[in-house]
């Protein structure tokens, strides 16, 4: 593998910035800081004027194969991905067929080997009756499992006591799951079809999938794994109601109970659904202003662990039907660090902040094998980016398969400029370098 000499970089690490040089050497940060000549046949990028980060690790995303590839593939999705900055991605089981077997999740990480430009793990799902293959998972080789303690797309609803009872008590790995309470949800629904019929306005949504739901499920989800002393990863939360479920009286490294925001919850409100309508249209959804003004400050006093983005595409055509029809789900991995840059430059989140919730927390929760620092030693994953570049969002410059964004239209400051995936110059310039693909994640579980 090459060698790759970045200098002048002012790096954005472990709670400080710091100026210096990085070589890495065959795929490993080799030394970081201080002058370092450049070897004979290095490749030399120059990074003055701009900030140089550790690459993102989204531990939530839906790349939609196998089954479901005309929303998107692990290729396009990776792709769009690394030219965000996300250099490892954590994707969903809930694809056609869901990953509910060994051999099913085998398949996915076989297509990942060849195809994603970014490193990759994926989730291990988890149905009713298939409790013998989950507890076959290997925790060194495999993110998590993936609970939907609430039905979402794909038909993966877990809603056997037993079965729920069983996996938080036998699991020897993390558990993520979905939480929204389905009995809450079907009433609701029930409750705005007597209403509005099938013509049911997108403004419901937050009210059909309600801050009620999410807490009945939530709260059940950390029962358990208070019960059964259980890793627990409570994905997207949307409420002010379930924060009271999470507590920043440890570091995270000793956490039990873990708990993501998704940039979509930080940065919509339940008033953009006039404007945007279903491109908004997520679950657990975008709620009222007052849910999304409680989520930024628990990020900030680490009640919430990790941002992440559930990257979950749908085409535009599937996205104009009815509100009962309309998939949710939307394109974000692209996006997600200009999203988050935005409360920066309003002087709502420092850079060290937003490095270590999409950065160092995901390896440290995760236990992943090292990523996610600038760290001599491990694996050359990071991000040059300019911080004062202005750019708009617009179908020329979205990589999504999908070929659109919720952020159309909107002026963003902050582009990524350079991704490094693994000791490989992956995108530089707007330009793909794809003749090395991403790695597999491994897991000190």
């Amino acid at each position: 593998m090459s060698k790759i000499v970045v200098k002048n970089a002012r790096m954005v690490n472990e709670g400080r910035t710091i100026e210096g040089d990085i070589l890495i050497e065959d795929g490993f940060f080799a030394r970081i800081g201080g002058v370092i000549n450049t070897p004979a046949g290095a490749r030399e990028l120059n990074a003055d004027g701009l900030l140089v980060m550790p690459g993102i690790i989204d531990d939530q995303v839906h790349f939609r194969e196998p089954g479901l590839i005309h929303k998107g593939e692990i290729y396009t999705e990776a792709r769009a991905a690394v030219a965000g900055g996300v250099t490892s991605y954590m994707e969903m089981p809930n694809v056609k067929p869901a990953t509910l077997t060994q051999a099913l999740l085998a398949d996915k990480y076989e297509i990942a080997a060849h195809r994603s430009l970014a490193n990759y793990s994926f989730y291990m799902g988890v149905s009713n009756d298939n409790l013998e293959e989950v507890l076959r998972t290997d925790p060194q080789q495999v993110c998590g499992i993936k609970i939907f303690m609430g039905s979402s797309t794909g038909n993966m609803l877990v809603d056997s006591p037993n079965t729920l009872e069983s996996i938080f008590r036998q699991s020897p790995m993390l558990i993520a799951t979905h939480c929204e309470d389905e009995a809450t949800i079907l009433a609701n629904s029930a409750a705005a079809r007597a209403v509005y019929g099938e013509e049911v306005p997108i403004g419901q949504h937050p009210i059909i999938r309600s801050a009620e739901a999410c807490l009945i499920s939530s709260s059940l989800a950390v029962e358990l794994a208070k019960r059964y002393d259980t890793r627990l990863h409570v994905l997207h939360i949307s409420t002010l109601d379930e924060l009271k479920l999470f507590g920043n009286d440890l570091p995270l490294a000793r956490k039990r109970i873990t708990a993501e925001v998704c940039v979509h919850h930080l940065f919509f409100t339940a008033d953009d659904y006039d404007q945007l309508g279903n491109r908004i249209k997520w679950n657990p959804a975008v709620k009222a202003p007052e849910h999304q003004a409680a989520l930024l400050p628990a990020l900030l006093d680490d009640r919430l662990d990790i941002i992440a983005t559930d990257h979950a595409p749908h085409t535009l055509h599937e996205k104009s039907s009815s509100y009962f029809n309309c998939p949710s789900g939307g394109p974000l991995v692209q996006h997600a660090l200009p999203m988050m840059l935005d409360f920066y430059h309003q002087g709502r989140i420092s850079l060290e902040k937003i490095v270590e919730k999409m950065c160092h927390a995901p390896a440290d929760c995760f236990r992943i094998n090292k990523r996610g620092y600038l760290r001599e030693g491990y694996w050359a994953d990071l991000l040059m980016l300019d911080l004062q570049e202005t750019w708009t969002v617009a179908p020329e410059n979205i990589y999504y398969k999908c070929g659109w964004s919720p952020l159309e239209g909107r002026t963003l400051k902050g582009r990524v400029k350079s991704t490094i995936v693994s000791g490989h110059l992956a995108f530089h310039e707007g330009v793909f370098q794809e003749e090395q693909a991403g790695k597999r994640l491994t897991f000190s579980h």
